[in-house]
């Protein structure tokens, strides 16, 4: 009798629940005719609970030991990161990620961007930079066709994309079923034969974060947005696919390596780990659910999980919260002292390649060595680029990570080989980049110029774009 009463309290606490879910959504106010709706606003009388939670991820209070909610200068407290990257814009300026409420203003303010309509200042990046930061993003796409979102110059669509990452880029706003609204995810589907339509809810908890949260490249002259995951998902696979039609992001501009810069491959390493392989997905850890009255719902302030480790690791986990917190932390310092000798090395190996250029070296004679640098930098990358890699893989990114360091060591012994073939011996000598200045000054980049001329940028075009976007209805004022 005992059991038979709790299961009763069970099946009418669910139908409750169901009830009151069934009420939210029969109960709407805003009935919308379009599966994209870009001004968030327009979903917070019918949602409040998430639309709530949602403003939240402007929060910035969470600090971890190695990843936080605040914007951090990787390169300052990096600068050998400014050497790797010399010749690629991101040489200029890289931080660590704040929620999703500050996307768009994140991305007008870095250096990356350039400062285009100031002191004589053109584009120095394509329209295809704006893809993830929010849903006017997949309504232009409509408009003008997705090819020609791609090519368009960045600052053409700054007055069309105002309203940051929010419901449409996840959900079909006529049903609120959860739709990913990005093409190139579903196009990478089709090439391997599977269907985005086709997959489990639980999955699509992922994919809807795997459409922004992975590896890309800009494809052609039209800078077509693509994910390079025709043979799979691993480090190896796609060097496989980008050695395989000779890509190159970028001509090291101290080194002269061809390199492959890697774009926060998250997917693919989540796949990798033992919480993708158990089938937890992103929104599992980072979107837990919250119990209020008889509803259930995905908490949309989307945020680390060790900021709400009883609603996250604990669901599952038994330890206490300070075990599971050093647990992640013990994994992520392993890795990260693999990353320091790593950077290290590859720093030097890009010097004294440019040192083996100088002293008279051919192309022939640097082949091996420029390629040992390419296979080196693509494994670093790809696992720090990664948000969070170390605990969604901690075993794959060590690994990567491990070969990265002796692929540099290889390069360095390489360019040693050719150095004495021309006369040198001894250790080459290194320049002073103990600071993100000194590093900027080292590979030719004018960083107090750039800094100065965005400064300008943010004054006097920015605002403009946001004027015209509340001029033509596109940017709700509250």
């Amino acid at each position: 009798m005992v059991v038979v009463f709790v299961l009763g309290l069970i099946v009418s606490s669910l139908l409750e629940r169901r009830a009151e879910v069934v009420s939210i959504y029969n109960n709407r106010k805003h009935i919308f005719k379009d599966a994209i709706v870009a001004q968030n606003e327009l979903f917070a009388e019918d949602f409040p609970r998430e639309y709530q939670t949602w403003l939240k991820t402007a929060d910035t209070t969470y600090q971890g030991e190695f990843n936080s909610s605040q914007r951090v200068d990787v390169l300052a407290a990096r600068p050998e990161m400014v050497v790797l990257w010399a010749g690629y814009s991101f040489s200029m300026e890289y931080n660590t990620p704040r929620g999703h409420k500050h996307a768009i203003e994140d991305l007008n303010e870095i250096l990356r961007t350039g400062s285009p309509g100031v002191n004589g200042n053109k584009d120095i990046q394509p329209g295809t930079c704006w893809t993830c930061k929010g849903p006017d993003v997949p309504r232009i796409m409509k408009e003008k066709g997705i090819a020609e979102f791609y090519k368009a110059p960045w600052s053409q669509w700054g007055s069309e994309i105002v309203n940051t990452i929010g419901c449409s880029d996840c959900h079909d706003a006529r049903t609120m079923k959860l739709k990913p609204a990005r093409p190139a995810l579903y196009e990478a589907f089709e090439r391997r034969g599977e269907d985005v339509s086709k997959q489990s809810h639980q999955h699509m908890r992922s994919l809807v974060c795997a459409q922004c949260h992975t590896e890309y490249y800009f494809k052609g002259d039209g800078n077509y947005l693509t994910f390079p995951h025709d043979k799979g998902f691993t480090v190896e696979d796609i060097e496989a696919y980008y050695d395989e039609m000779n890509y190159s992001d970028y001509t090291h501009k101290i080194s002269r390596a061809p390199i492959l810069k890697a774009q926060h491959p998250d997917y693919e390493l989540w796949r990798m780990g033992i919480h993708g392989q158990r089938g937890v997905s992103c929104a599992d850890c980072h979107m837990p659910y919250v119990s209020e009255g008889g509803v259930k719902y995905s908490d949309h302030q989307i945020t680390s999980p060790l900021a709400k480790i009883d609603k996250t690791c604990q669901t599952c986990h038994r330890e206490d919260a300070e075990t599971l917190r050093q647990n992640v932390y013990e994994r992520q310092r392993m890795a990260n002292d693999v990353r320091n000798r790593v950077e290290k090395e590859l720093a030097k190996a890009h010097i004294e390649a440019k040192y083996a250029w100088d002293s008279g070296a051919t192309e022939a004679e640097m082949k091996d060595a420029l390629q040992a640098i390419r296979k080196s930098q693509w494994r670093w990358d790809f696992a720090v680029a990664s948000h969070g890699a170390s605990f969604h893989a901690p075993q794959e990114v060590t690994r990567i990570l491990g070969q990265s360091l002796g692929y540099a060591e290889e390069a360095r012994l390489a360019i040693a080989k050719v150095l004495a073939r021309h006369g040198f011996s001894g250790d080459v000598p290194m320049p002073d980049i103990s600071t993100k200045e000194k590093a900027w000054a080292y590979i030719g980049l004018d960083g107090k110029k750039l800094q100065a001329d965005k400064a300008e940028f943010m004054k006097t075009v920015v605002p403009k774009w946001v004027q015209s976007a509340k001029a033509q209805g596109k940017l709700i004022e509250l």
